[in-house]
């Protein structure tokens, strides 16, 4: 990695640089751990890794290890699912602002909310917090009421959005009974603002960074407010199958401090995923409407 300037002025460009290098180094340690340990070049390779873990290693490792297995097998033979340990969620908003990043998501977009709540009465007052991404129903609500077919179920089992054949008529949004979707209204965080109003010259401009591709559905969709543009159209989690393809867990799994948010897939009876599932304190969202929920909860 380039070091840092010391001197107290750090100019825009070696700030630019340093954060670059940053970002390859956490790429290449997520993505190939060896090579970036081990000072290889940083060049990374996200073909699928091949690595033993014990029942003592870290619960990251073993399910990037589960995650291997259910690439390996047919896509008909996995079934994606979430496990989050209400327990151990401190609402530190880490997994919200992930996937904001990971997702580069708009004001008022939000696909893994996690909703606080203040029960009890004084003083003996405590609160308990519910991350609540989509719930990737396996009969999910939203997807007959769409007049174009634009929501459907993938080969993965996953809800998704088709943005070319959205309308944004926001049928969706009703039918979802776990508030799960929202709208892209094309707005930005840097609106109004000198920088958004072509007042700063010379520079790429957060402005800039808003309207760039994001790689959701394995494709560059940049907010351009054409046809192929997010804009205007209804958003959602999808489970970063984005990452999921190139062999990376989601990024609100990775980025849990307390390591309460759990994925894999539930057909291997190995996975960590398959073992708290079947804890007896396992509960889902609303399971009297028949939705079939495949995020899981911990109590």
């Amino acid at each position: 990695m380039d070091k840092v300037p010391t001197n107290a002025t750090l100019s825009r460009r070696d700030f630019l640089k340093s954060a670059g290098a940053a970002v390859a180094f956490l790429t290449t340690l997520e993505a190939n751990p060896a090579a970036a340990l081990t000072g290889a070049p940083a060049r990374v390779s996200l073909a699928p890794l091949s690595f033993e873990v014990g029942p003592g290693d870290d619960v990251i490792l073993r399910m990037q290890a589960d995650l291997q297995r259910a690439l390996a097998k047919p896509v008909d033979q996995r079934r994606w699912v979430m496990v989050i340990d209400l327990r151990k969620c401190v609402a530190c908003q880490a997994c919200t602002i992930a996937c904001i990043a990971e997702n580069k998501l708009p004001p008022g977009v939000v696909y893994r909310p996690v909703l606080d709540e203040e029960i009890g009465a004084y003083p003996n007052v405590t609160r308990k917090f519910l991350p609540k991404p989509c719930m990737q129903c396996d009969n999910p609500p939203c997807v007959p009421v769409c007049p174009v077919n634009a929501t459907y179920k993938d080969a993965n089992g996953v809800v998704v959005i088709d943005y070319d054949q959205c309308i944004g008529c926001r049928y969706c949004i009703t039918a979802c009974p776990y508030a799960s979707r929202t709208f892209d209204f094309g707005s930005t965080y840097t609106e109004g603002t000198p920088i958004a109003e072509g007042l700063v010259v010379g520079q790429t401009t957060a402005d800039d960074y808003e309207r760039a591709a994001n790689f959701e559905y394995q494709e560059a969709t940049a907010r351009t407010g054409k046809d192929d543009s997010p804009i205007g159209n209804v958003r959602k989690c999808h489970f970063c199958l984005h990452r999921l393809a190139e062999g990376m867990l989601p990024a609100c799994t990775t980025t849990c401090i307390g390591r309460a948010t759990f994925f894999g897939d539930a057909n291997d009876a190995d996975s960590v995923v398959a073992d708290l599932i079947a804890s007896p304190n396992v509960m889902r969202l609303k399971e009297e409407l028949g939705t079939e929920p495949r995020v899981y909860y911990l109590v």
